[in-house]
């Protein structure tokens, strides 16, 4: 297997995902886990993957985000082919690291731990990309990073350190740092899933104002509720499969395909 290339469809979508495969490990200890995954996602919609443990979906978000390389397959985002250029002849040559992290610096991305500086305030956490990435003047990054912060609701908590912050208020940062960087496109990936579940409701709330900005979201996550919501597009994902895709009423209220319709009943 090996990366090809392949022109976006459509200019109408952000994202291309072609018959990608992942592969961890060489031989018998090789482990499959993507294999030959399709997936676009159309500018300014919100598409939210579901599936149990172990069925690929995070492993597709960091090969999307060159946080892990294909093993087979082609990744476009915004027309531009992920992780690689094609050279007079065709032939495909693998990216130097720099050109990689440019493309990466396009993609936010929100884990489920939040990974912020400890020894940095709020603020000071949403600054540093745009400072040290993009080179933006420490004057113009806290300026950006005030109108972040007020966006995910705080303001007065900018001096707070991680510390002093609650699980719900940390990935409210992180999804601020995120944003810091202008993206084009957001990946989540189960960004509840570490929280108090008294805490969900203030993240998804954030989530929801950025959907309606129009952001293009691909959302990893058991929450239900918000993929009826907000999602235009439901993915369920089993063991390195899309099994079955489509609007949420179509989805969630009337699977089609019995590994989906299981997943559902255990977790609804």
């Amino acid at each position: 297997m090996s990366a090809v290339a392949h022109p976006p469809a459509d200019a109408t979508e952000m994202v291309s995902v072609r018959a990608v495969h992942k592969v961890f490990g060489h031989g018998n200890d090789a482990v499959h886990v993507l294999k030959g995954v399709d997936l676009d996602v159309a500018r300014g919609s919100v598409t939210v993957i579901l599936g149990p443990s172990g069925s690929g979906k995070s492993t597709l978000l960091r090969c999307i985000n060159e946080l892990e390389e294909i093993t087979g397959g082609s990744i476009v985002v915004d027309g531009d082919l992920m992780g690689y250029r094609t050279d007079a002849k065709g032939v495909l040559h693998r990216l130097h690291p720099k050109a990689i992290a440019r493309q990466r610096s396009r993609i936010g991305m929100v884990f489920q731990r939040f990974h912020l500086f400890p020894h940095m305030t709020a603020l000071e956490n949403i600054m540093e990309a745009p400072v040290q990435v993009r080179g933006l003047s420490k004057r113009a990054a806290r300026q950006r990073a005030t109108e972040l912060i007020e966006r995910v609701g705080l303001s007065d908590r900018a001096d707070h350190y991680p510390a002093q912050l609650s699980g719900g208020q940390q990935q409210r940062v992180a999804i601020a740092r995120a944003l810091a960087m202008d993206p084009e496109l957001m990946l989540f990936d189960e960004p509840t899933s570490a929280l108090d579940p008294e805490l969900v409701g203030e993240v998804l709330s954030v989530m929801k104002d950025l959907a309606r900005s129009g952001m293009t979201m691909i959302v990893v996550t058991h929450e239900i509720g918000f993929a009826r919501e907000v999602a235009d597009h439901v993915v369920f994902m089993d063991d390195g499969v899309i099994v079955e895709s489509g609007p949420p009423q179509e989805v969630l209220d009337d699977p089609q395909h019995t590994r989906t319709k299981n997943f559902l009943s255990h977790v609804l």
